[in-house]
């Protein structure tokens, strides 16, 4: 389902849409696909920061788990 809005952009982004999209299309769609991907990248890049501290709180044991994989192997 589409919900009309009203957005306000510059004009010189409205003249760089009508030039990158060619007037192939409707501004609305490029404009929610140009929405959609930010948002897409934004929740991909919280997935990330939230892998990325649970990596931090548990480094401690996962270094300690790691010395003990490399006590285990023979020098070359």
């Amino acid at each position: 389902m589409k919900v009309k809005t009203s957005i306000t952009l510059s004009e010189d982004l409205v003249q760089s849409i009508d030039a990158f999209y060619g007037g192939q299309k409707n501004r609305s769609e490029f404009i929610e696909k140009a929405v959609r991907d930010y948002l897409e990248r934004q929740a991909k890049r919280k997935r990330d920061m939230d892998d990325f501290a649970i990596l931090n709180r548990k480094a401690g044991k996962l270094n300690k788990e790691a010395e003990d994989v490399l006590s285990y192997q023979a020098e070359l």
